[in-house]
């Protein structure tokens, strides 16, 4: 996924789920029954993304084969799923399952349009720590997660032979390479989607997690954490160590054109860049961001693409059944091996296909190193403010405490005007 479309999705994409209703396709049913009593439906339909429904039409085939249950798999666009699905659900038109980004399961459960999961603990132990969190909303589950996605350090290998072991290190690479008119590192630092690595890396965070329970009434985007990641990003701005054209709509671009031009070392970037990158023929490296100065790793956002049952659905322990199958090691690299997504499934971290691939082996690390971006509805009001603060620090026009504590205020205003 292109970079710019998928951060965009972050703050602007809202996913409701639907499903099918009595009278739908979906819901059909024959007189046997699964071992708890259920009925067997004549079939179950998921909603796959376009252009990536081969691996699961495969293991829906199976699945048939194995239950006698028909899975019919119908590809929609992920980003366009919530519009059709908010219709054609209540019109017994919609799937028993579709896909969304974990971050908006906060939203599509407020709508109830999402069910819970039948035994959600269970269903997770396969899956790494985050993102178990990230498909975990108000202590209960409500997806099985597909695909993790995060910024990484991409590298030219013809610069740096190996990926460095501290930002100190990087630091001073950048130091070096300023001499000569050139980048050491770069990263887009006045976004809050990637500033919220260093930012949480030193102790910030955006909502407190209570037991699986995110507060948003208790923000810590300004406190003394918060506010020495904001300091150590300003560091590299006010060095000259990130030019002036990174900051901004543009920054991006500018990115990618100076990586790509050789005028830069190592970028903090995703793997949707990868393959614009290798194109403009770099030789390029992966691995997990480095430590931060105080020891702690770089605490990025992690995204999760999410399998949720609708709440409509008469059919979800049977829909359950499949994901839990879809979602399983064999599958989810069968999905990784055809698509280069990246399955969170623990088993897989030391899987050939995943230990051999870089970047794959790289979002994992960083995966557990990281934190799911928050998945209540919230969120949405951080994105604007936190920009704004950034580029006070970035083009030294504030200091950071004042930025952040603005920031903290302005986001709080907005959650109590939403809530009224």
């Amino acid at each position: 996924m292109e970079m710019k479309k998928f951060v965009a999705g972050l703050s602007v994409s809202v996913m409701a789920i639907g499903a099918l209703a009595a009278c739908g396709g979906g819901s059909d049913s024959e007189s046997s029954s699964s071992d708890s009593g259920s009925k067997k439906p004549s079939k179950i339909v998921i909603w796959e993304d376009t252009e990536k429904a081969e691996t699961t039409k495969a293991a829906a085939k199976a699945f048939e084969e194995k239950e006698g249950v028909k899975v019919e798999v119908k590809e929609v666009k992920m980003t366009d799923q919530q519009k059709k699905v908010a219709l054609d659900g209540p019109a017994g038109k919609g799937p028993d399952i579709m896909l969304l980004p974990h971050d908006q399961i906060g939203t599509v459960v407020d709508q109830g349009l999402i069910a819970e999961l039948k035994d959600g603990e269970k269903a997770l132990e396969p899956f790494i720590d985050t993102a178990k969190s990230a498909v975990t909303f108000d202590g209960k589950v409500y997806g099985y997660p597909k695909a993790v996605e995060t910024p990484i350090l991409l590298f030219n290998k013809d610069e740096l032979k190996e990926a460095p072991a501290s930002m100190d290190d990087l630091y001073k690479i950048s130091t070096e390479q300023k001499k000569d008119g050139k980048y050491g590192f770069l990263a887009l630092w006045d976004n809050f989607y990637f500033a919220h690595g260093p930012i949480g890396g030193y102790g910030g965070y955006v909502f407190k997690d209570n037991g699986g329970k995110l507060d948003p009434a208790d923000i810590g985007l300004n406190n003394e954490g918060a506010v020495e990641g904001m300091d150590y990003i300003g560091k590299w701005y006010k060095e000259g160590l990130f030019p002036k054209g990174l900051i901004g709509g543009g920054g991006g671009q500018a990115l990618d054109q100076l990586f790509g031009d050789k005028k830069a070392v190592a970028v903090m970037n995703g793997p949707w860049a990868v393959a614009s990158y290798k194109e403009k023929g770099i030789n390029l490296g992966a691995s997990a961001l480095p430590k931060l100065p105080n020891g702690e790793p770089i605490k990025t956002f992690v995204g999760v693409k999410t399998y949720a049952i609708s709440a409509y659905s008469e059919n979800a322990e049977w829909a359950e059944k499949f994901l839990a199958s879809l979602t399983g090691e064999e599958n989810a690299k069968a999905m990784f091996e055809k698509y280069n997504e990246i399955p969170p499934v623990t088993a897989l971290q030391e899987d050939a296909a995943i230990k051999d691939n870089e970047v794959a082996a790289a979002v994992f690390a960083q995966s557990k190193n990281g934190v799911p971006m928050p998945n209540i509805a919230e969120m949405g009001q951080v994105w604007e403010p936190m920009a704004a603060a950034l580029q006070l620090v970035a083009t030294n026009k504030q200091d950071a405490q004042k930025s952040a504590d603005d920031a903290v205020k302005q986001i709080k205003q907005q959650i109590e005007a939403n809530n009224q």
